[in-house]
């Protein structure tokens, strides 16, 4: 990728298709990350990160978020989850559910850069998604 560009890894695994994974990887411009419901901006060399409303059924969003502001050199992640419908229709209760990890840089990355290294910024936006304020918790019995 040329420096500069915004570089976007798209990776799904789709329930319809026995969740074998699609991806690829596509670049352009700071409004290229719109298309993940990212807003990027250039301010002073930082990389201003905000997420725009998902037109999810849940969590609704009304308006955009700041995430992180990275500085030249540092690493953003941000994880979400949503619960999409199939229509608006009440006649079709249908929804599919998607759980989003985005990497971010403002710096040239290695392949294995993201790995690596812990990212200097992290926001987790991930919530329960029949309602209520907390995740279900995990538990690891020995």
């Amino acid at each position: 990728m040329p420096a500069g560009d915004v570089a976007i890894h798209d990776v799904l695994a789709d329930e319809t298709a026995r969740y074998v994974r699609r991806d690829g990887v596509v670049s352009g411009g700071l409004d290229r990350a719109r298309d993940l419901g990212l807003w990027l901006s250039a301010e002073s060399g930082a990389l201003v990160v905000d997420r725009l409303p998902a037109g999810a059924a849940y969590p609704r969003h009304s308006g955009p978020a700041r995430l992180f502001t990275l500085k030249p050199g540092e690493t953003g992640r941000y994880r979400a989850n949503f619960r999409f419908t199939v229509t608006t229709c009440a006649c079709n209760p249908g929804w599919y559910y998607e759980d989003w990890l985005i990497l971010i840089a403002n710096c040239e990355m290695k392949a294995d850069g993201f790995v690596s290294r812990k990212p200097d910024h992290h926001v987790d936006h991930r919530v329960h998604l029949y309602g209520g304020s907390l995740r279900p918790s995990r538990r690891h019995d020995k």
